[in-house]
């Protein structure tokens, strides 16, 4: 059923039970949160991104498994000892 033919539904209730079903309503909104449409619109890339290159220029940047590593040896080497 589709909502316009659901709120037509409900307007053809009297009052209590137009209320019943707003109390339902509100119960089920707790029950399981709100959940908003996704957004329709264009799609960015993630290349769109400002961060995206932000260390382009540094040096110790262009291996990054290798910085990492170095970063976590160095941690290591300093919490051993």
């Amino acid at each position: 059923m589709d909502p316009e033919s659901i709120l037509k539904q409900i307007q053809l209730l009297p009052p209590e039970a137009q209320q019943e079903v707003a109390d339902f309503v509100a119960f089920l909104r707790t029950k399981f949160g709100e959940i908003y449409p996704p957004k329709k619109g264009k799609k960015k890339s993630v290349l769109d991104c400002k961060c995206i290159g932000m260390w382009k220029d540094r040096e110790d940047m262009k291996d990054s498994s290798s910085w990492v590593r170095k970063l976590r040896e160095k941690e290591w080497k300093r919490k051993r000892g």
